[in-house]
């Protein structure tokens, strides 16, 4: 069976290579191949075996085929859960180290800013803006109208954005 390998590698190749529209594929499944026929051994076949051998070679193709589709397919679902496609682009939803880090500063900033505020200010900014209350709802928490609670947050807000810049 080596023999005949040796005899029908180059129509192999080229044969294969048609299929896979890539010589280099076609080379590692021949290569492959040969790993096959070389543990076969001294097989006793009817006739030259040519058929055989194709036979083999289009079977380790198409499990090579198979393997490759499902790999895309895993790999496209794993892309899908780690962003959003824009256009033709992927664009992740994780933000990057960087991001993450500049972002941290940015907060502790912000946190050490609202320690400055005056109590009020800095109560209303905090419950509307950081615990996700309505103006209606921080109103009532600290005992005041909306208004008062409005003006408020826009107090903190001027003076954060002052600091941040």
């Amino acid at each position: 069976m080596i023999r005949l390998y040796g005899e029908k590698r180059a129509n192999l190749v080229r044969v294969f290579a048609a299929k896979l529209r890539s010589i280099s594929e076609a080379e590692d499944l021949i290569q492959d191949l040969f790993l096959k026929v070389q543990a076969l051994g001294d097989l006793e076949v009817d006739g030259d075996g040519s058929a055989l051998l194709f036979r083999m070679a289009n079977n380790l193709m198409l499990d090579r085929l198979r393997s490759q589709t499902r790999a895309g397919a895993r790999d496209e679902g794993w892309r899908s859960l780690q962003g959003v496609v824009v256009g033709d682009q992927q664009v992740a939803d994780v933000p990057s180290a960087e991001e993450v880090v500049a972002g941290r500063q940015r907060l502790n900033v912000m946190m050490v800013a609202l320690e400055t505020l005056p109590p009020q200010v800095a109560r209303a900014f905090k419950l509307h803006k950081l615990e996700g209350l309505s103006h209606a709802e921080t109103a009532a928490a600290m005992g005041v109208s909306r208004s008062s609670v409005e003006k408020h947050i826009s107090a903190a807000l001027k003076a954060l954005m002052a600091k941040l810049a």
